[in-house]
């Protein structure tokens, strides 16, 4: 089947975290069309797991003006081909203050493929050792604390998490045998 052919492709919007390009597309059946497309790299998000705790971060979120708890996660936006595991380690390190002598990859997920191509990259991270935390201007007030395991899965069922990353990647590692 033939797919859709991009005519025309302009940015329209750009920072140092996204890029939003608008594309003029033509469908397989001869109409046209637009996509509005975000670009934003991969991230990683980690799932930081010992003697049945897990560890969240809680951080204020502007777009949807509350605080929630989540799992670690993040990017490099000035280093977006960075290896994943690398930048696992360090976003678990710079949210938590947590180093894992054990970094399991559980796999690669898309966000939202409808309008962007971001993906991320699942961890689980065992055999955790505190360090100091290193936190970036952006993560002003997170704060990071250890929960055990059922409690972060009733926090998911009562609606207290809702970031559909930190669901989606503790359902692929129980689902995966990882928890």
């Amino acid at each position: 089947m033939k797919e859709i052919e991009t005519i025309e492709s302009k940015i329209v919007y750009s920072n140092k975290w996204m890029e939003v390009r608008e594309d003029r597309i033509r469908r397989v059946s001869g109409a046209e069309g637009i996509y509005g497309v975000v670009n934003k790299p991969d991230f990683a998000v980690i799932l930081p797991v010992q003697d049945h705790y897990i560890y969240l971060v809680e951080q204020y979120r502007y777009p949807v003006r509350e605080r929630y708890w989540e799992l670690p996660q993040g990017s490099w936006e000035d280093k977006p081909d960075a290896d994943h595991k690398l930048l696992a380690a360090g976003e678990l390190q710079e949210e938590t203050g947590l180093i894992a002598a054990k970094l399991d990859y559980i796999g690669h997920q898309f966000l939202a493929y409808g309008y962007s191509q971001q993906g991320y990259h699942i961890y689980i991270a065992t055999e955790l050792q505190e360090s100091q935390r290193k936190l970036d201007l952006e993560e002003e007030g997170l704060v990071s604390r250890k929960f055990e395991l059922n409690e972060f899965e009733s926090m998911i069922v009562s609606g207290k998490i809702k970031d559909a990353t930190s669901v989606n990647a503790y359902g692929l590692a129980k689902l995966k045998g990882f928890l």
